[in-house]
């Protein structure tokens, strides 16, 4: 008697393909049905930030096309110079707005709700503008009020952070989020932008800045919680000198590394291909301390922590210059990734336990300041002075070693005096 074995049912291509795609959305919204269920209030907040990224995604998608892709690169550096230089100016008009409000604990839930509903507002007044140059006072303002989110969120996890999360994880957390929700919108948008326009993607992002605003009205009213450290009238704590040196080393780093390839990966003849490789390196190397920072050790001192990113990227950049091999700078994109994204959790970790419940707004903008010109000016390097996109990576371990030495200088001199 014969038997007859049944052999597995093929699925075709396309159908493993789009079976795959719908898991990967389905792992996407599962945590998200999660957090709306919960009574936690950084859940809660937890979305309304997924919903304020998403939207931030999809603006960059739309605005994208009019910087690097339509400029030739030797044209286009003056304009990416002022671009930058402008960069710092949202922060320059926001921070002193929100200085008094962020010092009380009450307002930070109207701000968030403004901000968002205020970005929805002006992706509807920009969207039927596009070719007209009222967008560049409109990307202006969306500008200005994600920087208004951005510092806002310091605030408020704090306020929503559980007693038994800690700071470390709710700021990784959000940080998984945030990556989630950047990850989510670049389907959507590239669709929009494929099948309609630029000012379709704008309506999209005025849709989901709607969504956030309407997600901010769920938020409990924050608590007015914070450390007892001496806080100077600009915002200064003396505990954050050397790790905030260490911090913005690893942002000025990122920064140069971000525009070295855009400008000098393909003069120096590698392939253009090589950006996308690298950059979506960096970027899931950003999602891997955000998965690393909660597992740290308890007892791991944030100081310890910014000192030991720095110390590792130094080498691997002295590394990569030696051994310049596609596979070796993938593997440095995700230990600066890693690096930059761990180091920003244990500085605003150590920030928001010292900074005083009433000196939020002044510690958090100073800091912040001081970040954005650390990135815009390692952004200014290769986007102004060719380089061989090799020779960058001692350039990097240079700024690596120089921000080293000045992270240790405070605590030697400290030392001395005692």
């Amino acid at each position: 008697m014969r038997v007859h074995q049944t052999r597995p049912k093929r699925y075709p291509w396309w159908q493993l393909i789009l079976l795959g795609i719908v898991g990967m959305v389905e792992a996407l919204f599962r945590p998200l049905g999660r957090m709306w269920r919960s009574d936690a209030p950084l859940d809660t907040y937890g979305l309304a930030h997924f919903g304020s990224v998403a939207g931030d995604a999809l603006v960059a998608i739309a605005l994208a096309g009019s910087l690097f892709f339509d400029i030739p690169v030797g044209e286009s550096k003056p304009k990416v110079a002022a671009y930058l230089a402008l960069t710092m100016a949202p922060l320059a008009v926001a921070g002193p707005l929100l200085v008094p409000l962020l010092d009380r604990a009450g307002p930070r839930r109207v701000i968030s709700f403004a901000a968002a509903l205020g970005r929805a507002v002006v992706c509807l007044v920009a969207a039927p503008r596009f070719d007209t140059v009222l967008l560049f006072p409109a990307a202006f303002l969306l500008l200005v009020l994600s920087k208004v989110h951005a510092i806002t969120k310091n605030g408020l996890a704090v306020a929503y952070a559980g007693p038994n999360e800690g700071l470390v994880r709710a700021n990784a957390r959000l940080g998984r989020i945030a990556a989630g929700g950047a990850l989510l919108a670049i389907g959507p948008g590239l669709l929009a932008l494929q099948f309609g326009d630029s000012r379709s993607v704008l309506y999209l992002a005025a849709v989901v800045y709607g969504a956030a605003a309407a997600l901010n009205l769920r938020l409990p009213h924050a608590r007015l919680t914070g450390g007892d450290a001496e806080v100077t009238k600009t915002g200064a704590i003396a505990q954050l000198t050397a790790p905030a040196i260490g911090a913005a080393g690893l942002r000025a780093a990122s920064g140069f590394l971000l525009f070295a390839l855009a400008f000098a990966l393909q003069p120096s003849g590698q392939p253009t291909w090589w950006f996308a490789v690298l950059a979506g390196s960096a970027t899931a190397g950003g999602f891997l301390g955000d998965v690393i920072a909660p597992k740290l050790p308890a007892n791991l001192r944030e100081e310890a922590v910014v000192i030991g990113c720095l110390i590792g990227a130094g080498i691997g950049a002295t590394f990569s210059f030696f051994a310049f091999e596609l596979p070796v700078l993938v593997v440095f994109a995700l230990v600066v990734g890693a690096s930059s994204e761990l180091g920003r959790l244990a500085f605003q970790t150590l920030m928001q336990r010292l900074a005083p419940g009433g000196a939020h707004g002044r510690v958090f903008v100073r800091y912040e300041v001081a970040f954005q010109l650390a990135w815009v000016g390692g952004a200014l390097i290769p986007a102004l002075v060719p380089i061989d996109f090799r020779s960058g990576f001692l350039i990097l371990a240079a700024l690596y070693l120089v921000t080293v030495i000045g992270y240790l200088t405070p605590d030697i001199l400290a030392r001395r005096r005692g």
